[in-house]
């Protein structure tokens, strides 16, 4: 009966009728109201008999709040091991999921499309960058076997993540409208398990590059007078600056790799392992560090892919046969040049630092 008439009050309250006419209804119908016994019940029940958390005790079932708002996780008390599903609601869910939603789409798309935009804005206005005085025909070595491996072993794995992680991300709003739930399904599933299975020899290769290239990455005077001038690309020169094997660009480029892949490898696992490493919380945090950084670093890969392939005459060489032409060796790492090769130097040729 006390349930009954906390669920007439609640309607009465949402229609808009006062507490007082729902009390004057009970006392004229007959049989309406509690019994003698139930109100002697009432009337001798011991303060604090209704508990709500975050409120204060009550001692009526009208005195029930219609509504707690849910401040943290409602936690319940369980008797079988995993102690996790004591966890009955947990609000910081809404907010992952709106991030996941609708903020990481957003982001990502800003960030990946406007650097693709920038990229094309820029070979548009200033064109593929030519060697100045043209191939030489001789060549040096600039990368060996086992550094090109490296390197592609981690820029393949990373492309192959990077795509899968897109499908993951972007499949929903952009592939079901396409091919439809069922294909989606089978497709989602797919680049989940490859996309797993890619982070293995993405961690083999940012190992290597990280053991091969570490030396050659550590920031330099030199590499002042390079950010000034932009590389010699923004801000026109008489010369280009003089770098070592890798100038500031690269180097950036190379920590961002390091640190970022290595926080992509933890977050990942965190994800890969559920309940393995954390709980709920904190994997919805990994999710939202591992998303950010993946959409940052697919955008300073897209930079670098166009730097390597059409932006300049001669880069995709030295990745691809490992051998650059000699011309191009001083004019964009002319430290590097005269430290390795300094008996091959030609004095007075454009494009080399006046000493």
């Amino acid at each position: 009966m006390t349930t009954i008439r906390t669920t007439l009050l609640a309607l009465a309250l949402l229609a808009g009728l006062p507490a007082t006419a729902l009390a004057q209804a009970e006392t004229n119908a007959p049989h309406a109201g509690p019994t003698p016994q139930s109100q002697q019940q009432e009337q001798t029940a011991p303060p604090g008999l209704y508990q709500i958390p975050g409120q204060q005790n009550v001692t009526r079932p009208e005195d029930v709040p219609l509504f707690v708002p849910a401040q943290d996780q409602l936690v319940g008390r369980v008797s079988i091991p995993d102690s996790k599903l004591a966890t009955l609601v947990q609000p910081e869910g809404r907010t992952w999921r709106e991030f996941r939603t609708f903020w990481l789409r957003w982001g990502a798309a800003a960030v990946i499309l406007g650097m693709a935009a920038l990229l094309t804005i820029f070979y548009l206005v200033k064109g593929k960058i030519r060697i100045e005085r043209g191939r030489s025909g001789r060549t040096v070595t600039r990368f060996s076997g086992p550094e090109r491996f490296a390197h592609w072993t981690l820029s393949g794995s990373f492309l192959i993540l990077a795509v899968t992680g897109l499908v993951v991300t972007f499949g929903r709003p952009l592939l079901i409208p396409l091919i439809g739930h069922p294909a989606f399904t089978a497709l989602s599933e797919g680049t989940k398990v490859v996309h797993n299975f890619t982070a293995v020899p993405f961690v083999i290769g940012l190992l290597m590059v990280l053991v091969f290239w570490i030396r050659d990455n550590i920031p330099e005077k030199a590499d002042i007078a390079w950010v000034k001038s932009g590389g010699g690309i923004i801000k026109k020169q008489d010369y280009h600056p003089e770098t070592g094997r890798f100038n500031a660009g690269q180097k950036i480029l190379y920590w961002g790799v390091i640190f970022g892949g290595l926080a992509l490898t933890i977050s990942g696992a965190m994800m890969m392992v559920p309940f393995g490493i954390t709980g709920i919380s904190g994997m919805q945090i990994a999710h939202v560090v591992h998303a950010a950084l993946s959409a940052l670093m697919i955008a300073a890969i897209l930079g670098h892919i166009y730097i390597g392939t059409i932006g300049m005459e001669g880069a995709f060489d030295a990745m691809g046969s490992g051998e650059v032409d000699e011309n191009w060796a001083m004019e964009h790492h002319y430290g590097w040049y005269k430290e390795m090769f300094a008996q091959r130097r030609e004095p007075g040729m454009r494009g080399v630092p006046a000493e």
